[in-house]
C-alpha cells in the first residue's frame, strides 16, 4: 500500500549577521502554521558565509540539501520550498540546484515543488509596486523615498531594480529603486531626484532583512553609502532599517506564492 503523503513547508532564506534583524522570519513561520496547523516546518539559509558565522558562535544553520535531508528523515514525503529571497538572482538560482540535485539523486522524497521569491514575474512586480507606494510616498512635493535592493552587475536579474525604478517612476509616485551592488545606482538616480525637485528622502532596504548591507552600504557614514552620497549633493536622507519580511503586505505576497507551490504538492 502507498502510505499517505505527508506534507512540510521549507522556508529558505540568505539569512543575516546582524543581531535581531531576523526577528521577522518567526512572524513568517507564524503565519505559515496559522494556515497550516501541525504541518513540519524548517528553516534553511542559503549563505555560506552566514552559517559558517553561526556555527563559529555555536548555532547550527542548516543548507537547503541538510533541512530538505532533516524534513525526509523526519518522514516527510511532500515539501514546499518558499524563496524569502527578493529576486530570482544568484541565491535563488543556487537554491533550484540544490533542490534539483536532491531530486535526480532520488532521495526520498516523492515532490519537492519551489515557490518563486518576491518579485518573480511581471504580475508580481505590479502588486508589489503598489504595495511600496502605498507605503512608502510622502505628502511634501519635495519629498520623496529611495528604496535599496542588494543588486548584482554579473547577474540578469539586476534587470529587475531597473524595471521597478522604471515602473515606479511611471506612477508618479516619487518613489524610486537604487542598489548597493548593481543598478541603478547613485548616480543613475540623483538626475531623477533633481528633475522632480527632491531635497529629502526616505532611504528604505528593498532587502528582505535590514541587515549588513542596509546598515552599512545603504545607512551608513562611509563615503560611497547612499546616505553619504546624497548628502553630498545636497539632498537629506532618514534611514528606515527594517526590510521587507517586516511589511505584512509584502510578507502576504510571499505566502500566497508559497501556497501557489503547496497546491502543486
Amino acid at each position: 500500500m502507498k502510505k499517505e503523503p505527508k506534507r512540510a513547508v521549507l522556508l529558505v532564506a540568505f539569512g543575516t549577521t546582524v543581531s535581531g534583524a531576523d526577528k521577522a522570519f518567526h512572524e513568517i513561520e507564524k503565519r505559515v502554521r496559522e494556515k497550516h496547523p501541525g504541518i513540519e516546518i524548517g528553516w534553511a539559509f542559503t549563505s555560506k558565509t552566514i552559517r559558517a558565522r553561526a556555527a563559529a558562535r555555536g548555532r547550527e544553520l542548516c543548507s537547503p540539501e541538510a533541512a530538505l535531508s532533516g524534513l525526509m528523515d523526519g518522514g516527510s514525503t511532500h515539501v514546499a520550498v518558499l524563496s524569502l529571497h527578493v529576486v530570482p538572482g544568484e541565491e535563488f538560482q543556487n537554491l533550484c540546484r540544490e533542490v534539483e540535485k536532491f531530486r535526480s539523486e532520488n532521495r526520498g522524497l516523492e515532490k519537492i515543488e519551489i515557490a518563486r521569491p518576491l518579485l518573480g514575474n511581471s504580475e508580481d512586480m505590479e502588486t508589489v509596486c503598489k504595495i511600496l507606494v502605498r507605503r512608502f510616498s510622502r505628502q511634501s512635493p519635495n519629498e520623496g523615498s529611495i528604496l535599496i535592493g542588494h543588486g548584482n552587475r554579473r547577474h540578469p536579474s539586476d534587470a529587475i531594480y531597473v524595471t521597478m525604478n522604471s515602473l515606479l517612476t511611471a506612477r508618479r509616485s516619487r518613489v524610486f529603486v537604487g542598489t548597493v551592488q548593481g543598478h541603478p545606482t547613485p548616480d543613475e538616480v540623483l538626475p531623477e531626484l533633481k528633475a522632480a525637485k527632491i531635497s529629502k528622502v526616505l532611504l528604505v532596504p528593498l532587502m528582505t532583512l535590514a541587515g549588513e548591507h542596509a546598515g552599512k552600504d545603504m545607512a551608513g557614514n562611509g563615503p560611497e553609502s547612499w546616505k553619504s552620497v546624497l548628502a553630498a549633493n545636497g539632498i537629506e536622507s532618514e534611514p528606515l532599517l527594517t526590510g521587507l519580511a517586516e511589511n505584512p503586505d509584502a510578507v502576504a505576497v510571499w505566502l500566497d506564492h508559497l501556497e501557489e507551490a503547496f497546491s502543486r504538492l
